[in-house]
């Protein structure tokens, strides 16, 4: 349910419209190519979680592959990119439920998200499992609902896909208005970039499986499993949008969810998917606290982070871990509230593309570890990378033009930039660190 519940995000139910106002109905084949780009990932870091569960997940592979500077550098450029992406959905989902209370003002409301999921997180670590367990419930089924009322629509059950003369309309919207691809390969280019980042999260996955029961058969259903909820989630509901209504009425700022579920007559659909949105938002919070948490505890196991998160509760928690990642994810809530234009712009800038340079290393350190697994241990590869090394080439390769796409595109050429200071600063660290101690080594010896 994690991993079911983890590819389902607000980014997906909100930030979709921007992919559509690009891409037209080409944006299927736009979350087709960004979603192939995930499945990758996920498999190549799945052989490897599979083979050797860490807690650490792609921290500890990076490490292992291409020594401690790799471990060190995308395990905190991870973690600050879970903190900081925090404040963002605490403060999407307080100012939600400020609109459905008004008398409790939104930094309240941040408060007590923080504080219940911080509770929960410092109870046991089945509470994180039970939360995004109901989490995933209803975000599952308000997606298949709406995929059951688009299809009903697309076939002229409900109205809002019947012409004025009572017909279906059946694929009419795929193929007017411009055409499938009304702005052109361009479009379905600048398409996934504006999708791309939805799927982030699903590394969540691989870093909770080290702490299930059978941690190797968990993270391998997980992962041979994300290509159909990718396929059935993000490219059916995409499909269903586009085939019920022409791209075109799709409003900036609006859900499309919201725009197809008002066309079909569904009542108070903004509401509805109001409520689908903030949950969403809470079970990334959760999630995003939950990984962040493990993440500096890896670290601190390795050396990379101080000892003295390393205290863990008699259920297992890593208590201090999961303080330290709140407190700095306060500070982030703070940031956002108070300085939202400059500050916090900043350092949501600084992992706009983090996420990139994260797969990127995943990817590296699977071409790495991948051979000397065969080589000494080939009875763990339970799980495989597809068309090894080949496919692991290829994301590479779409990884550096989605960065390329990046550096031309106005809007996202801030946020690499950024980002690329923010991971040049953490590299400058690492080899900093690794240059103290072998000269200490090297004192010593002398």
């Amino acid at each position: 349910m994690l991993g079911l519940g983890g590819v389902i995000g607000a980014g997906l139910f909100v930030g979709s419209g921007a992919g559509i106002a690009v891409a037209g109905p080409g944006i299927v084949v736009s979350y087709l190519i960004a979603g192939a780009l995930a499945m990758c990932v996920m498999r190549m870091l799945g052989e490897m979680s599979a083979a050797m569960p860490a807690s650490g997940s792609f921290s500890v592979h990076a490490e292992r592959a291409l020594g401690r500077w790799a471990g060190f550098s995308v395990g905190w450029l991870y973690w600050f990119l879970l903190v900081v992406v925090l404040a963002v959905e605490a403060t999407g989902a307080a100012q939600i439920a400020n609109g459905w209370a008004p008398g409790v003002p939104q930094w309240a409301w941040v408060l007590i998200f923080m504080l219940v999921f911080t509770a929960a997180n410092l109870a046991a670590v089945k509470n994180f499992g039970e939360f995004e367990f109901w989490f995933a419930t209803l975000k599952v089924c308000a997606i298949v609902a709406f995929l059951v009322l688009g299809l009903l629509a697309i076939f002229g059950v409900l109205p809002a896909a019947s012409d004025s003369s009572g017909d279906p309309v059946g694929l009419t919207n795929l193929t007017g208005h411009g055409g499938f691809l009304p702005h052109g390969w361009e479009g379905v280019t600048s398409g996934v970039l504006a999708v791309v980042f939805a799927f982030g999260g699903l590394e969540v996955v691989t870093i909770a499986a080290a702490e299930s029961d059978d941690p190797v058969r968990s993270v391998a259903r997980a992962v041979r499993s994300a290509v159909y909820r990718i396929l059935f989630f993000y490219v059916g509901s995409m499909l269903v949008i586009v085939t019920v209504l022409p791209w075109t009425a799709e409003q900036a700022g609006v859900s499309p969810y919201v725009t197809v579920l008002d066309s079909i007559g569904v009542p108070s659909a903004g509401t509805i998917m109001n409520i689908v949105v903030f949950v969403a938002l809470l079970s990334a919070l959760n999630a995003n606290l939950y990984g962040s948490s493990r993440m500096v505890f890896s670290l601190a196991e390795r050396g990379e982070a101080p000892k003295a998160l390393l205290k863990v509760s008699g259920g297992g928690v890593p208590r201090r871990a999961v303080l330290a990642s709140v407190a700095f994810g306060f500070v982030s809530v703070v940031l956002n509230l108070k300085w939202p234009d400059s500050v916090f712009l900043y350092m949501l800038n600084a992992v706009g593309a983090v996420l990139l340079f994260v797969w990127a290393l995943i990817a590296v350190s699977q071409l790495r570890l991948r051979r000397r697994i065969e080589r000494e241990a080939p009875e763990r590869l339970v799980l495989r990378m597809w068309a090894f090394p080949y496919l692991t080439w290829a994301a590479l390769a779409a990884m550096a033009a989605v960065l390329g796409l990046m550096l031309t595109d106005d809007g996202a050429r801030p946020q690499l930039l950024w980002s690329a200071g923010a991971t040049g600063l953490v590299l400058l660290v690492a080899g900093l660190r690794e240059w103290r101690e072998r000269r200490q080594g090297q004192m010593k010896r002398a």
